[in-house]
């Protein structure tokens, strides 16, 4: 029996942009079986140095645009993604005969997605839901295009959502049926897998942490929505030894940095920028607790992963982040936009060492049973991929 076959539309992807979306979409077609299901996928190029076609992993790459990573030409490829990359998909589905669509949230691909369903009746289409904005700041920016916008859902075949409040959003939208409530995951072998001594003393080096240091770590874009922030001034209330490693870049890394230096917090914050996903775990494991007080979340990968990781960790009541936290009892819930609160929390694991480690343990336990990717790339092929 041949495969089946599969286009998927993505804003971005690797190598250059890696996000939440981005690792979910290669974690789960590296573990489908090319002999079941085919995939190829429609993204912006974004950098003249990328190749037009090329295969990452099980996934076939077509990347169109007008070959910029930043400024003004790679914002505009965002705002004509919908038109040029349904062209595209049209032109390659003549030969490779797609048996149905992907599109990874409902963006600028899910524009593109539901141009090509529209002359495409008979392909299902699948509509992935990734999204980590504020819902209202999502209607807000589609305002203009409200009733377009709205068919992205309406025009879905079938919806999958990582989290639970992402499956009430497409139902809001107008969604068929039930959205399908698969969440993201984490690779627990690698993130779980201890680094050795020697490797972590290094990464302790790098990052300057001594003997009797206690280091916070968040992983994130340096957006609004993560509210870094809140966490640098956290610091001020917890004792000299406490400190926080930033990972992660984005548009408020130079306002961040000078909140820290005009707090004279800035010895005592870490800004470490990108750092490889496959390096994660090593950052990780350095570190003694993972903070981050979400504004907005559809899920949040980092999560998992710091719980994988072994991390305890703390976090706010927003978004897909109940689906997983459960307050004491797999990680600590703070109030949102306080940095009191937080530093409150993070003097409970300081003192509180039996409860750490229960929440440490409970939150490893509910990682392997239910967030592997091997178990998220399972219920995909049978609940999400098996539109024909």
């Amino acid at each position: 029996m041949a495969a089946k076959k599969a286009l998927i539309f993505s804003l971005v992807y690797y190598p250059r942009f890696i996000g939440g979306a981005e690792v979910a979409v290669k974690e789960i077609t590296d573990r489908i079986d090319p002999e079941d299901i085919e995939f190829h996928m429609v993204t912006l190029r974004a950098g003249a140095s990328l190749p037009k076609k090329e295969k990452i992993g099980n996934v076939t790459i077509h990347r169109i645009g007008l070959a910029r990573e930043k400024g003004f030409l790679f914002a505009l490829d965002k705002y004509l993604f919908p038109f040029f990359a349904s062209m595209a998909a049209h032109r390659i589905h003549r030969t490779e005969r797609f048996d149905f669509i992907w599109s990874i949230m409902a963006n600028h691909a899910g524009f593109a997605a539901l141009f090509f369903k529209l002359f495409n009746m008979h392909t299902p289409f699948l509509l992935t839901l990734q999204e980590g904005d504020p819902i209202g700041y999502i209607m807000k920016k589609t305002r203009l295009v409200s009733g377009i916008f709205r068919m992205i859902f309406t025009h879905a075949d079938r919806i999958q959502a990582i989290s639970k409040y992402l499956a009430s959003f497409a139902l809001s939208m107008g969604a068929k049926a039930d959205p399908v409530v698969i969440p993201n995951g984490v690779d627990v072998d690698r993130f779980s897998r201890l680094v050795v001594g020697s490797e972590l003393e290094l990464v302790k080096r790098e990052i300057g942490k001594k003997q009797g240091d206690i280091f916070l770590v968040t992983s994130s874009r340096l957006v609004a929505k993560n509210a870094v922030g809140d966490i640098i001034s956290a610091l001020a209330y917890l004792p000299e030894n406490v400190k926080l490693l930033v990972l992660g870049e984005g548009v408020l890394a130079e306002d961040l940095k000078q909140q820290a230096k005009s707090l004279k917090l800035d010895e005592r914050t870490i800004f470490k920028g990108f750092i490889p996903h496959d390096d994660l775990p090593r950052y990780l494991q350095a570190c003694d607790v993972f903070v981050r007080p979400s504004l907005s979340e559809g899920f949040g990968n980092s999560f998992i992963e710091a719980m994988a990781a072994g991390l305890p960790v703390i976090a706010t009541p927003v978004g897909g982040i109940v689906d997983f936290l459960e307050n004491k009892r797999t990680g600590l819930l703070c109030e949102v936009n306080s940095p009191r609160d937080i530093a409150r929390k993070v003097e409970i694991y300081i003192r509180d060492k039996n409860l750490r480690d229960e929440i440490v343990d409970n939150a490893m336990h509910m990682v392997v049973d239910h967030y592997d990717w091997k178990i998220v790339a399972r219920d995909m092929k049978e609940k999400a991929f098996d539109l024909v």
